[in-house]
């Protein structure tokens, strides 16, 4: 009986480890981008909201993170590029979310970005992803002494440019 089960193990094992791959993979690994991709330009986002200094930190952003993820080559001519991705910072809103109880004075706001992203290759003029109206939130406290007052604003927008950069590689890379 014992080497029944021991046969049937062994058998189950050597299936197991012969079987192809099952198509799973760890989240932000992927590469479904054409092989034939190899440097991506990533040229500055455009800006049609006051807010001006998000844009011109995404571009720096998703370049850190394709660098750091990827094996691709990053530019900023897309001239020298197989793929091109664009950017525009259509609409930024802030608001606050939470209130001094003592001076009423806004305590914490939200901020919501929305861009348009695409990414085309340059040869064929083929679109390999565009998210038309990509939402990203960052949350950011605002100190209600003004003695002690500390501009978060600018901090919440780095976050907010890396939070950009590893949504946006993830969904290029994975084709979401």
């Amino acid at each position: 009986m014992k080497r029944r089960h021991s046969l049937s193990c062994l058998a189950l094992l050597s299936i197991v480890l012969s079987a192809p791959g099952c198509g799973y993979h760890v989240a932000g690994r992927a590469d479904l981008l054409p092989k034939s991709i190899k440097v991506i330009a990533i040229p500055g986002f455009q800006n049609a909201t006051m807010r001006y200094k998000l844009a011109e930190r995404l571009p720096g952003a998703v370049t850190r993170e394709f660098l750091s993820r990827t094996r691709y080559d990053i530019v900023s001519d897309p001239n020298a590029a197989d793929a091109i991705l664009t950017g525009a910072v259509v609409n930024y809103f802030a608001y606050p979310t939470t209130f001094d109880p003592i001076t009423n004075r806004a305590a914490g706001v939200q901020a919501s970005v929305t861009l348009q992203v695409t990414l085309q290759e340059r040869a064929t003029g083929k679109v390999l992803f565009t998210r038309p109206s990509m939402q990203i939130r960052e949350r950011y406290e605002i100190s209600v002494d003004q003695r002690a007052y500390f501009e978060e604003s600018d901090t919440a927008m780095e976050r907010l440019s890396r939070d950009v950069a590893r949504s946006l590689v993830s969904a290029i890379l994975e084709n979401f």
